[in-house]
Protein backbone atom coordinates (compact mmCIF):
# COMPACT_ATOMS: atom_id res chain seq x y z
CA UNK A 1 0.00 0.00 0.00
CA UNK A 2 3.17 2.11 0.07
CA UNK A 3 2.33 3.73 -3.35
CA UNK A 4 -0.80 4.75 -1.91
CA UNK A 5 1.20 7.69 -0.24
CA UNK A 6 2.79 8.73 -3.07
CA UNK A 7 -0.11 8.71 -5.74
CA UNK A 8 -3.60 8.15 -4.00
CA UNK A 9 -6.32 10.03 -5.51
CA UNK A 10 -4.51 10.71 -8.46
CA UNK A 11 -7.48 11.15 -11.46
CA UNK A 12 -7.51 12.58 -14.73
CA UNK A 13 -10.11 15.04 -15.70
CA UNK A 14 -12.96 12.23 -16.40
CA UNK A 15 -14.52 10.52 -13.49
CA UNK A 16 -13.29 7.01 -13.43
CA UNK A 17 -13.34 4.42 -16.37
CA UNK A 18 -11.37 2.96 -19.25
CA UNK A 19 -13.04 4.91 -21.68
CA UNK A 20 -12.29 8.50 -20.35
CA UNK A 21 -12.64 11.22 -22.48
CA UNK A 22 -10.24 12.81 -24.45
CA UNK A 23 -8.91 16.63 -25.03
CA UNK A 24 -9.74 15.60 -28.63
CA UNK A 25 -13.28 15.34 -28.45
CA UNK A 26 -13.85 18.99 -29.68
CA UNK A 27 -13.21 18.42 -33.23
CA UNK A 28 -11.74 20.88 -35.41
CA UNK A 29 -13.26 24.42 -35.71
CA UNK A 30 -14.11 26.20 -38.58
CA UNK A 31 -11.04 29.17 -39.47
CA UNK A 32 -12.36 31.99 -41.22
CA UNK A 33 -10.11 33.59 -43.79
CA UNK A 34 -11.48 37.59 -43.03
CA UNK A 35 -9.28 39.30 -41.40
CA UNK A 36 -11.85 41.18 -39.46
CA UNK A 37 -12.75 38.01 -37.92
CA UNK A 38 -10.57 36.56 -34.98
CA UNK A 39 -9.13 33.19 -35.21
CA UNK A 40 -9.64 30.47 -32.50
CA UNK A 41 -7.22 27.48 -32.00
CA UNK A 42 -8.33 24.05 -33.45
CA UNK A 43 -7.52 21.46 -29.96
CA UNK A 44 -6.68 18.76 -32.04
CA UNK A 45 -3.65 17.35 -33.91
CA UNK A 46 -3.02 14.50 -36.40
CA UNK A 47 -2.94 10.94 -35.76
CA UNK A 48 -4.81 10.50 -32.21
CA UNK A 49 -7.42 7.98 -31.68
CA UNK A 50 -10.43 8.39 -32.65
CA UNK A 51 -13.01 10.36 -30.27
CA UNK A 52 -15.72 8.27 -28.94
CA UNK A 53 -19.27 9.72 -28.48
CA UNK A 54 -20.92 6.71 -26.56
CA UNK A 55 -19.19 3.60 -25.69
CA UNK A 56 -20.60 0.48 -24.20
CA UNK A 57 -17.94 -2.12 -23.02
CA UNK A 58 -17.71 -5.26 -21.18
CA UNK A 59 -14.75 -5.32 -18.26
CA UNK A 60 -13.36 -8.45 -16.56
CA UNK A 61 -10.86 -9.64 -13.94
CA UNK A 62 -9.40 -13.47 -13.57
CA UNK A 63 -9.16 -14.65 -10.14
CA UNK A 64 -6.88 -13.04 -7.17
CA UNK A 65 -7.39 -13.09 -3.41
CA UNK A 66 -8.60 -10.19 -0.90
CA UNK A 67 -7.88 -10.14 2.48
CA UNK A 68 -9.86 -7.83 4.65
CA UNK A 69 -9.32 -6.40 8.48
CA UNK A 70 -11.84 -5.12 10.63
CA UNK A 71 -14.38 -2.21 9.91
CA UNK A 72 -13.36 0.11 13.04
CA UNK A 73 -16.28 3.03 14.31
CA UNK A 74 -15.56 5.48 14.06
CA UNK A 75 -12.41 5.82 11.73
CA UNK A 76 -12.77 9.71 12.39
CA UNK A 77 -12.28 9.60 16.33
CA UNK A 78 -8.70 8.00 15.93
CA UNK A 79 -9.87 4.53 16.65
CA UNK A 80 -9.15 2.87 13.04
CA UNK A 81 -6.11 2.07 11.55
CA UNK A 82 -2.54 3.98 11.07
CA UNK A 83 -1.58 5.01 7.43
CA UNK A 84 1.48 2.61 7.85
CA UNK A 85 0.03 0.13 10.17
CA UNK A 86 -0.14 -3.19 8.80
CA UNK A 87 -3.56 -4.25 10.41
CA UNK A 88 -4.33 -8.01 11.12
CA UNK A 89 -6.63 -10.03 8.74
CA UNK A 90 -10.21 -10.54 9.69
CA UNK A 91 -11.60 -12.18 6.28
CA UNK A 92 -10.39 -13.22 3.17
CA UNK A 93 -11.79 -14.69 0.36
CA UNK A 94 -10.99 -15.66 -3.36
CA UNK A 95 -12.43 -13.37 -6.30
CA UNK A 96 -13.16 -15.72 -8.54
CA UNK A 97 -14.77 -12.85 -10.92
CA UNK A 98 -14.67 -9.33 -11.13
CA UNK A 99 -16.28 -6.81 -13.52
CA UNK A 100 -19.43 -5.82 -15.10
CA UNK A 101 -20.75 -3.18 -17.87
CA UNK A 102 -19.67 -0.07 -18.92
CA UNK A 103 -21.20 3.09 -20.24
CA UNK A 104 -19.55 6.08 -21.63
CA UNK A 105 -21.46 9.22 -23.41
CA UNK A 106 -19.97 12.41 -24.61
CA UNK A 107 -22.42 14.61 -26.22
CA UNK A 108 -21.91 18.19 -27.83
CA UNK A 109 -24.36 20.83 -26.10
CA UNK A 110 -22.44 24.21 -27.89
CA UNK A 111 -20.04 23.83 -30.61
CA UNK A 112 -19.12 27.13 -31.36
CA UNK A 113 -16.29 29.03 -32.48
CA UNK A 114 -15.39 30.29 -29.04
CA UNK A 115 -17.02 27.83 -27.17
CA UNK A 116 -17.36 24.01 -26.86
CA UNK A 117 -19.33 22.45 -24.07
CA UNK A 118 -19.85 18.92 -24.25
CA UNK A 119 -21.77 16.33 -21.40
CA UNK A 120 -21.71 12.95 -20.65
CA UNK A 121 -23.60 10.23 -18.57
CA UNK A 122 -21.36 7.52 -17.66
CA UNK A 123 -22.05 4.25 -15.71
CA UNK A 124 -19.99 1.22 -14.35
CA UNK A 125 -20.15 -2.00 -12.58
CA UNK A 126 -18.27 -3.45 -10.46
CA UNK A 127 -19.52 -6.74 -9.86
CA UNK A 128 -17.40 -9.50 -7.32
CA UNK A 129 -18.01 -13.74 -7.13
CA UNK A 130 -16.25 -14.45 -3.82
CA UNK A 131 -15.64 -17.96 -2.48
CA UNK A 132 -13.47 -20.19 0.46
CA UNK A 133 -14.48 -17.40 2.46
CA UNK A 134 -12.48 -17.27 6.02
CA UNK A 135 -13.40 -15.40 9.12
CA UNK A 136 -12.57 -14.13 12.56
CA UNK A 137 -15.12 -13.16 14.70
CA UNK A 138 -14.74 -9.25 14.37
CA UNK A 139 -15.34 -9.67 10.74
CA UNK A 140 -17.28 -7.11 9.11
CA UNK A 141 -18.94 -9.22 6.05
CA UNK A 142 -17.87 -7.09 3.57
CA UNK A 143 -17.46 -10.03 1.46
CA UNK A 144 -20.47 -11.04 1.43
CA UNK A 145 -21.79 -7.44 0.61
CA UNK A 146 -19.26 -6.98 -2.56
CA UNK A 147 -20.36 -10.95 -3.44
CA UNK A 148 -24.35 -9.80 -3.47
CA UNK A 149 -24.09 -6.53 -4.69
CA UNK A 150 -20.68 -5.28 -5.83
CA UNK A 151 -19.98 -1.96 -6.42
CA UNK A 152 -21.56 0.86 -8.95
CA UNK A 153 -20.51 4.62 -10.08
CA UNK A 154 -22.85 6.87 -11.78
CA UNK A 155 -21.08 9.70 -13.28
CA UNK A 156 -22.09 13.06 -14.72
CA UNK A 157 -19.62 14.89 -16.55
CA UNK A 158 -19.39 18.78 -18.56
CA UNK A 159 -16.08 19.60 -20.26
CA UNK A 160 -15.81 23.41 -21.30
CA UNK A 161 -13.12 24.53 -24.48
CA UNK A 162 -12.93 28.17 -24.51
CA UNK A 163 -10.11 29.36 -27.15
CA UNK A 164 -8.11 32.24 -26.77
CA UNK A 165 -6.26 32.77 -29.64
CA UNK A 166 -4.77 30.70 -32.63
CA UNK A 167 -2.72 28.78 -30.57
CA UNK A 168 -3.96 29.03 -26.83
CA UNK A 169 -7.01 27.65 -25.44
CA UNK A 170 -8.39 26.84 -22.00
CA UNK A 171 -10.37 23.26 -20.77
CA UNK A 172 -12.28 23.44 -17.72
CA UNK A 173 -14.45 20.15 -16.73
CA UNK A 174 -16.38 18.93 -13.69
CA UNK A 175 -17.83 15.91 -12.28
CA UNK A 176 -20.43 14.96 -9.98
CA UNK A 177 -20.22 11.03 -8.53
CA UNK A 178 -22.30 8.93 -6.77
CA UNK A 179 -20.85 5.65 -6.22
CA UNK A 180 -21.63 2.23 -3.70
CA UNK A 181 -23.14 -0.75 -2.93
CA UNK A 182 -26.59 0.62 -4.09
CA UNK A 183 -28.29 -1.30 -1.40
CA UNK A 184 -31.03 1.18 -1.05
CA UNK A 185 -31.33 2.53 -4.86
CA UNK A 186 -28.90 5.78 -5.53
CA UNK A 187 -26.69 7.02 -2.14
CA UNK A 188 -27.82 9.86 -0.09
CA UNK A 189 -27.11 13.08 -2.30
CA UNK A 190 -24.83 13.85 0.68
CA UNK A 191 -22.18 11.57 -0.50
CA UNK A 192 -21.92 12.88 -3.89
CA UNK A 193 -18.53 13.87 -4.68
CA UNK A 194 -17.17 16.72 -7.11
CA UNK A 195 -14.23 16.76 -8.83
CA UNK A 196 -12.98 20.05 -11.05
CA UNK A 197 -10.12 20.61 -13.06
CA UNK A 198 -8.78 23.53 -15.59
CA UNK A 199 -6.09 22.91 -18.50
CA UNK A 200 -4.13 25.99 -19.88
CA UNK A 201 -3.30 24.52 -23.55
CA UNK A 202 -1.06 25.36 -26.69
CA UNK A 203 -1.67 23.75 -29.98
CA UNK A 204 1.63 24.20 -31.21
CA UNK A 205 1.50 22.77 -34.85
CA UNK A 206 -0.49 20.24 -36.61
CA UNK A 207 1.32 17.30 -34.85
CA UNK A 208 1.69 18.12 -31.59
CA UNK A 209 0.39 20.05 -28.60
CA UNK A 210 0.54 20.31 -24.32
CA UNK A 211 -1.30 21.54 -21.43
CA UNK A 212 -0.52 22.23 -18.07
CA UNK A 213 -3.56 22.60 -15.24
CA UNK A 214 -4.49 21.54 -11.83
CA UNK A 215 -6.96 19.25 -10.59
CA UNK A 216 -9.42 18.13 -7.57
CA UNK A 217 -9.73 14.31 -8.13
CA UNK A 218 -10.96 10.95 -6.87
CA UNK A 219 -8.91 8.81 -9.38
CA UNK A 220 -7.53 6.68 -7.35
CA UNK A 221 -10.18 6.81 -3.88
CA UNK A 222 -8.68 9.71 -1.60
CA UNK A 223 -9.60 13.17 -2.28
CA UNK A 224 -6.45 14.84 -3.24
CA UNK A 225 -5.33 17.72 -5.54
CA UNK A 226 -2.44 17.00 -8.33
CA UNK A 227 -0.83 19.14 -11.26
CA UNK A 228 -2.16 17.53 -14.82
CA UNK A 229 0.39 17.49 -17.75
CA UNK A 230 -1.25 16.74 -21.16
CA UNK A 231 1.22 16.20 -24.36
CA UNK A 232 0.43 14.70 -27.56
CA UNK A 233 2.55 14.51 -30.58
CA UNK A 234 2.09 12.79 -33.99
CA UNK A 235 5.56 11.51 -35.62
CA UNK A 236 6.37 13.22 -39.52
CA UNK A 237 4.99 9.55 -41.25
CA UNK A 238 1.84 9.74 -39.03
CA UNK A 239 2.69 6.50 -37.33
CA UNK A 240 4.10 7.07 -33.75
CA UNK A 241 2.75 9.28 -31.01
CA UNK A 242 1.81 9.60 -27.77
CA UNK A 243 -1.29 10.42 -25.89
CA UNK A 244 -0.53 11.69 -22.27
CA UNK A 245 -2.91 13.06 -19.86
CA UNK A 246 -0.23 12.32 -16.98
CA UNK A 247 -0.82 11.19 -13.85
CA UNK A 248 -4.27 9.80 -14.81
CA UNK A 249 -3.20 7.92 -17.91
CA UNK A 250 0.24 7.69 -20.71
CA UNK A 251 0.24 5.64 -23.93
CA UNK A 252 2.58 5.62 -26.59
CA UNK A 253 0.88 5.36 -30.03
CA UNK A 254 0.76 2.88 -33.52
CA UNK A 255 -1.09 3.77 -36.21
CA UNK A 256 -1.20 1.12 -38.67
CA UNK A 257 -3.88 2.66 -40.74
CA UNK A 258 -6.26 5.30 -40.40
CA UNK A 259 -8.67 2.55 -39.61
CA UNK A 260 -6.32 0.81 -37.01
CA UNK A 261 -3.83 1.38 -34.43
CA UNK A 262 -2.43 0.36 -31.29
CA UNK A 263 -1.87 2.31 -27.42
CA UNK A 264 0.10 0.91 -25.25
CA UNK A 265 1.02 2.30 -21.40
CA UNK A 266 -0.77 2.75 -18.42
CA UNK A 267 -4.13 4.35 -17.06
CA UNK A 268 -5.41 5.16 -13.07
CA UNK A 269 -8.58 4.40 -12.26
CA UNK A 270 -10.87 4.59 -8.94
CA UNK A 271 -13.64 6.19 -7.30
CA UNK A 272 -15.00 6.47 -3.27
CA UNK A 273 -17.99 3.98 -2.50
CA UNK A 274 -20.66 4.21 0.26
CA UNK A 275 -21.19 1.18 1.79
CA UNK A 276 -24.89 1.37 3.19
CA UNK A 277 -24.38 -1.40 5.98
CA UNK A 278 -20.77 0.55 7.81
CA UNK A 279 -23.12 4.16 7.25
CA UNK A 280 -23.87 5.02 10.83
CA UNK A 281 -26.30 7.54 11.23
CA UNK A 282 -25.04 10.85 8.97
CA UNK A 283 -21.68 9.11 8.54
CA UNK A 284 -21.11 7.32 5.08
CA UNK A 285 -18.18 4.47 5.39
CA UNK A 286 -16.58 4.71 1.91
CA UNK A 287 -14.27 2.49 0.16
CA UNK A 288 -11.50 3.90 -1.86
CA UNK A 289 -10.86 2.20 -4.82
CA UNK A 290 -7.84 2.47 -6.71
CA UNK A 291 -6.18 0.37 -9.27
CA UNK A 292 -3.35 0.88 -11.48
CA UNK A 293 -3.50 -0.54 -14.91
CA UNK A 294 -0.79 -1.18 -17.63
CA UNK A 295 -2.45 -1.94 -21.02
CA UNK A 296 -2.48 -3.04 -24.61
CA UNK A 297 -5.24 -2.07 -26.52
CA UNK A 298 -6.36 -2.19 -30.04
CA UNK A 299 -8.45 0.16 -31.79
CA UNK A 300 -10.06 -0.99 -35.25
CA UNK A 301 -13.09 0.82 -37.58
CA UNK A 302 -16.01 -1.72 -37.80
CA UNK A 303 -18.22 0.30 -40.11
CA UNK A 304 -18.30 3.85 -40.45
CA UNK A 305 -18.33 5.60 -37.31
CA UNK A 306 -18.43 2.51 -35.53
CA UNK A 307 -15.46 1.31 -34.09
CA UNK A 308 -14.49 -1.79 -31.50
CA UNK A 309 -12.01 -1.77 -29.02
CA UNK A 310 -9.58 -4.68 -27.04
CA UNK A 311 -7.94 -4.04 -24.27
CA UNK A 312 -5.56 -6.71 -22.30
CA UNK A 313 -3.80 -5.61 -19.15
CA UNK A 314 -2.72 -6.27 -15.45
CA UNK A 315 -4.56 -4.70 -12.60
CA UNK A 316 -2.73 -3.95 -9.46
CA UNK A 317 -4.03 -3.04 -6.66
CA UNK A 318 -3.79 0.89 -5.34
CA UNK A 319 -6.02 0.86 -2.42
CA UNK A 320 -8.89 -0.50 -1.49
CA UNK A 321 -9.15 0.84 1.75
CA UNK A 322 -11.87 2.16 3.61
CA UNK A 323 -12.05 5.77 5.49
CA UNK A 324 -15.59 6.94 7.70
CA UNK A 325 -16.91 10.53 6.89
CA UNK A 326 -18.25 12.37 9.61
CA UNK A 327 -21.42 13.87 8.71
CA UNK A 328 -20.16 12.24 5.08
CA UNK A 329 -18.27 15.15 4.45
CA UNK A 330 -15.01 14.83 2.84
CA UNK A 331 -11.57 15.60 4.28
CA UNK A 332 -7.99 15.95 2.57
CA UNK A 333 -5.30 13.38 3.68
CA UNK A 334 -3.42 14.26 0.55
CA UNK A 335 0.51 12.73 0.27
CA UNK A 336 1.17 13.53 4.25
CA UNK A 337 -2.07 13.43 6.17
CA UNK A 338 -1.85 11.05 9.33
CA UNK A 339 -5.85 10.30 9.46
CA UNK A 340 -7.33 6.90 10.46
CA UNK A 341 -8.26 4.34 8.31
CA UNK A 342 -11.42 2.74 9.17
CA UNK A 343 -10.67 -0.48 7.61
CA UNK A 344 -6.88 -1.75 5.62
CA UNK A 345 -7.81 -3.95 2.56
CA UNK A 346 -4.96 -5.51 0.14
CA UNK A 347 -6.32 -7.28 -3.45
CA UNK A 348 -3.91 -9.43 -4.94
CA UNK A 349 -2.85 -8.34 -8.80
CA UNK A 350 -4.49 -10.11 -11.67
CA UNK A 351 -4.66 -9.89 -15.20
CA UNK A 352 -8.48 -8.01 -16.80
CA UNK A 353 -9.27 -7.89 -20.19
CA UNK A 354 -12.19 -4.49 -21.67
CA UNK A 355 -14.16 -5.06 -25.04
CA UNK A 356 -16.16 -3.05 -26.40
CA UNK A 357 -17.58 -0.97 -29.02
CA UNK A 358 -17.91 3.02 -29.73
CA UNK A 359 -19.66 5.36 -31.67
CA UNK A 360 -16.72 7.63 -32.87
CA UNK A 361 -15.92 11.49 -34.53
CA UNK A 362 -12.47 11.02 -36.50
Amino acid sequence: MSMALFLAGLVPLMAQDDDDEDWDIYGDLELVDDSNVKRYARPTIVGLSPTRFFTLSYDRQLGYDMNLSAARFPASGNTGWAVDEDAPVSESGRVNFTGGVRFNSNIPVISKSNLVWQSGLNYMRVGYNISDVQSQPDASGLTQILDERGLNNLNWTNTFFVPISEQNFFIVQAGLDMSGDYSWGLQPFNTIRWSLAAVYAKRVSESKRWGLGLARTYRVGNLNYVPVVMYDVTSADRKWGTEILFPARAHGRYNFSKNSLLLFGYELEGQSYRINDFSVGNNSYEIRRGELRPRLEFQKQVSGPFWMHVQAGYRMDWTFNADELEGSREFFRGFFGTQQFGMVNNLGNAVYFNIGISFVTL
